[in-house]
């Protein structure tokens, strides 16, 4: 009984380590392939403008305490 509970322990751990193994071996291929991919297509960097208007930040404060007594 005791051997055929270490069979299964083994055969458990085995089937783990396999497929830790075949996941590692996925993730790395994927991320080659994927770096590849940048490579050929590049991402496009997006310019973000500033605000046109900008608030103060003795303003901000008043309006959102001004919201925040509201709510209550």
């Amino acid at each position: 009984m005791l051997n055929e509970g270490c069979i299964l322990m083994a055969t458990g751990m085995g089937t783990v380590f396999s497929f830790l193994i075949i996941l590692w071996f996925a993730v790395s291929c994927m991320s080659k392939f994927v770096g590849y991919l940048n490579k050929i297509f590049p991402e496009q960097i997006q310019n973000v403008s500033k605000p046109l208007k900008t608030i103060d930040n003795g303003a901000e404060l008043a309006i959102a305490i001004a919201a925040a007594k509201y709510r209550k």
